[in-house]
């Protein structure tokens, strides 16, 4: 029965100070410096992550369409010359080829991704190194 009592009292004290807790952070919300930085940030964050949908949906159109001819000339080219080729680890004519041109445009597309990091990656720390300097000029200005 004390147990009980405990919860009911505990739950009662919540309900009460919950609004009051609530208001409170209200009134905390950033203004001046913070506001203008967290505003910044939240735009540059949306814009982001459209770029990369935008970017995501056309390599992946891309992706399709270059799968689709790929396979396309494949297959024509089979019937065409009626040579299967073997599937053999390290086979040869027409699978070797077209092995060695996936590997070809694999590694170039590896090596543009990591270039793109790159860049983003330099891109975000000078925003972040001005940010910090900007934040650390405007803060040494209030007395």
């Amino acid at each position: 029965m004390k147990v009980q009592l405990r919860y009911v009292v505990v739950a009662a004290a919540l309900a009460f100070t919950a609004p009051l807790t609530a208001r409170a952070q209200d009134a905390n919300k950033p203004g001046g410096l913070n506001k203008v930085a967290q505003d910044i940030s939240k735009t540059a964050k949306k814009a982001g992550r459209d770029t990369k949908a935008e970017v995501k949906r056309d390599a992946g159109k891309t992706h399709h369409a270059l799968k689709h001819a790929g396979n396309e000339t494949k297959t024509t080219l089979k019937k065409t010359t009626g040579i299967k080729g073997s599937q053999s680890k390290d086979p040869g004519g027409l699978n070797k080829v077209a092995r060695d041109v996936s590997h070809t445009s694999k590694h170039a597309a590896r090596h543009a991704k990591a270039e793109k990091n790159k860049a983003k990656s330099e891109a975000h720390g000078a925003l972040t190194e001005t940010g910090k300097s900007i934040k650390d000029t405007t803060l040494k200005g209030k007395p």
